[in-house]
């Protein structure tokens, strides 16, 4: 890894408590306790239920004595309507505790909800950054995925329903207070899943570190999370058994996920919000996974030598190779993976059309991913990346 001895960085503590492993979730109950916490709201989706996952929650609370309520209506990119709910909800409750469990729409919507229970006003008063004023609720992220990073990120993603569009908030007090990450949760995971959630954690480790704000200990943990996600994905995807590509993709999510806290990303994560939001609702990580090639191919002439870095991540033998040439190996690396574990080709197949291009540009120029992307890029280098990726 190249280290540019003039840089000067910060690099932001992460503050949440994580606790890794097949069978740590079992100790959800003495975590809450640990956190001063009597009584568990619960913020889940229906498919945590159907999977069994909820069950075995509930009965590590039930082991450890600790009541609990449950919310379970969370959807993928769930909205602002549904945090102000469950919000009354907690409060109503009388929990002390938040316990989110599911992919990312769950994890953030709980991160939301806790910060919400000790902060005036619904979810869209604190959109933007560094809004949160009191320390939420102490949340505890159980993620059953491996991808979006949200068990340990300082971001909250949600619909905004007024506009129909993705919204965050983003403040260092809404990590969460404990993460369990727990591989054993994602093997029921379907394989469309796997991949979709997959990608997502590959372009956070992607976009991170070749990205103008990446410093050495953000790139240090990209890079192997590429490395892992590189080895591992095909596995998980494909055999979903397989408990050692299970736990390897959970490692890579976290990962990617602290390492991108203090960097920002780049132009596949600025599409992938309005690509998510109105009418077109194209899921995130699906978003990610094919416009990601697509904006690396854009990238790499502008910071070759930090490709050549992730092309090495993903154990491509390109010592003896022109830096251009070993620097374009990642995009073709990528691009063979996302084909490999059913990625469809392009975003029209979620019909995403012409007439959705100048929409989803103009809302992603405004995003803070835009600035930092190691290739300067104006309206026209995102509309023809979209088109290429459609």
């Amino acid at each position: 890894m190249h280290i540019d001895a003039s840089q000067i960085f910060n690099f932001l503590p992460v503050p949440t408590d994580i606790h890794f492993g097949c069978g740590v979730v079992r100790s959800l109950g003495d975590r809450i306790r640990s956190l001063g916490g009597t009584k568990a709201f619960l913020v889940t989706d229906p498919g945590v239920r159907a999977a069994g996952i909820l069950e075995e929650i509930t009965a590590a609370l039930r082991a450890a004595a600790v009541d609990y309520t449950i919310c379970e209506r969370v959807k993928p990119d769930s909205g602002s309507a549904l945090i102000d709910e469950a919000t009354a909800e907690l409060k109503q409750s009388g929990a002390d505790a938040v316990v989110g469990i599911g992919g990312g729409s769950s994890l953030d919507t709980a991160k939301a909800v806790a910060a919400l229970a000790a902060n005036p006003g619904g979810a869209l008063a604190y959109v933007g950054l560094h809004k949160i004023r009191n320390h939420p609720l102490p949340m505890i992220a159980i993620p059953t995925t491996a991808g979006t990073g949200s068990e340990v990120t300082l971001w909250a993603v949600f619909t905004d329903e007024s506009k129909g569009l993705k919204v965050a908030i983003g403040s260092a007090l809404i990590y969460p207070a404990v993460a369990l990450c727990d591989p054993e949760l994602t093997l029921s995971l379907p394989p469309h899943l796997t991949a979709s959630t997959g990608m997502d954690a590959m372009a956070h480790a992607i976009e991170c570190c070749t990205n103008n704000a990446c410093q050495p200990i953000s790139a240090a943990l990209a890079l192997r999370a590429i490395e892992l996600i590189g080895r591992n994905l095909r596995s998980a995807v494909l055999n979903g058994r397989n408990r050692q590509a299970r736990y390897a993709m959970m490692l890579a999510a976290a990962m990617a996920g602290i390492a991108m806290n203090p960097t920002r990303l780049g132009l596949a994560h600025a599409l992938a919000m309005p690509l998510g939001s109105w009418d077109i609702r194209v899921p995130h990580g699906m978003a990610l996974a094919i416009t990601l090639p697509a904006v690396m191919e854009f990238n790499y002439l502008a910071e070759p030598a930090r490709f050549v870095e992730v092309s090495r991540a993903l154990g491509e033998p390109v010592d003896d190779l022109p830096p251009l040439e070993a620097a374009r190996r990642a995009v073709h690396v990528v691009r063979s993976l996302a084909r490999d574990i059913g990625i469809p080709k392009g975003l029209a197949e979620f019909g995403v059309r012409e007439e959705h291009v100048e929409p989803i540009v103009a809302e992603a120029m405004k995003s803070g991913n835009v600035p930092v992307n190691p290739r300067r890029a104006c309206a026209e280098d995102l509309g023809r990346i979209l088109r290429q990726a459609l």
